[in-house]
């Protein structure tokens, strides 16, 4: 034995012999490096044109913004002048957009130049980025937090979209456009408005001082054909007795009051209630903002104002001698 080593100790020999049961990593071959090096080139290309992808986005979103304002500088306030047809109003923004794109010299791709004037249109004419929402069919509700938070809702079901806003500028510029058009305006002594887009879309919008994440807005889509009796039926919210006995009150014309929560089909009850009023009534309808879709001829619609001090207790109903006066959503 050598000195200072005991028995039954492993020998240094013993002690640097391969382990029978170990697995050493088998060595790297030439295939294998040039795998490694492939595979870390075609990951430095992927973040590249990422980078690139993003840089080029972040132009275009710029060339956009600029466009944008340009537009609502030359124009001023013939955008929101409701005497000027839709069609001129058009043709106009497209004229001053092509000029705008010219004097940014900025070289664009047809493709390009083509998404640019449609985004720019519904920025200045339309909803902003919020169009397509609203022209998707299966999107029955578009909510907008603040200006870099869209929720849309498909089938009930509510997703957070990665569309946004530039700013809260052009958030409240949407919002502004769509009041207008109805003669309501909203600002810091009227923060909070109902209104309705052409179709006939609930709208609610909220700014500061009272929304302090910024601007909020809220579009309640409508069907494009309104449900009938026999279509809640069908689908087992009103039995066929319940039908009759609501049939027979409105030709009865006794007083019937729709309530409920949010969403629940206010507004689709009373269209089918409306459709039991025979063809030869006069019906006045009064909404705080149109969204009742009534299938006779023979209607008066009216949309209420905010109070004021000249404003008169008698009923328009009254004044217009109807013979239904159907009230839709309407505040105090």
């Amino acid at each position: 034995m050598r000195g200072g080593a005991h028995p039954g100790s492993p020998s240094e020999d013993q002690a640097s012999a391969p382990d029978a049961f170990s697995h050493p990593a088998p060595p790297a071959t030439l295939g294998r490096i040039l795998e490694a090096k492939e595979a870390a080139e075609l990951k430095t290309d992927a973040v590249e044109v990422q980078q690139t992808a993003s840089v080029a986005s972040e132009a275009l979103n710029a060339l956009k913004e600029r466009a944008s304002q340009a537009l609502f500088e030359r124009l001023g306030g013939r955008i929101t002048d409701s005497s000027i047809e839709e069609a001129e109003l058009h043709q106009s923004v497209k004229d001053e957009l092509k000029g705008v794109l010219e004097e940014e010299q900025i070289p664009l791709t047809a493709l390009e130049r083509q998404r640019l004037i449609r985004e720019i249109t519904d920025d200045v004419l339309g909803h902003g980025p919020i169009q397509r929402f609203l022209d998707d069919p299966a999107v029955t509700e578009v909510m907008v937090n603040r200006f870099d938070q869209i929720y849309v809702e498909r089938a009930g079901q509510l997703h957070l979209t990665d569309t946004k806003f530039t700013s809260d500028e052009a958030l409240r510029r949407v919002i502004e456009r769509i009041v207008s058009r109805i003669g309501r305006r909203i600002d810091e002594s009227s923060p909070l408005v109902d209104a309705r887009l052409a179709d006939g879309s609930r709208v609610n919008a909220i700014i500061p001082p009272l929304a302090v994440n910024g601007p909020a807005l809220t579009i309640r889509k409508f069907g494009r054909v309104p449900l009938t009796v026999q279509n809640l039926i069908s689908m087992g919210s009103l039995s066929p007795e319940m039908a009759e006995l609501l049939q027979a009150c409105v030709l009865a014309r006794m007083n019937i009051i729709v309530s409920g929560g949010t969403g629940t089909g206010k507004t689709t009850l009373l269209n089918v209630l409306s459709s039991f009023i025979p063809a030869t009534d006069r019906i006045v309808t009064i909404e705080d903002a149109v969204e009742l879709q009534l299938q006779q001829d023979h209607v008066v619609r009216l949309e209420s104002r905010h109070r004021t001090l000249k404003a008169r207790a008698k009923s328009p109903s009254v004044i217009l001698c109807a013979t239904h006066c159907v009230c839709g959503r309407t505040g105090s």
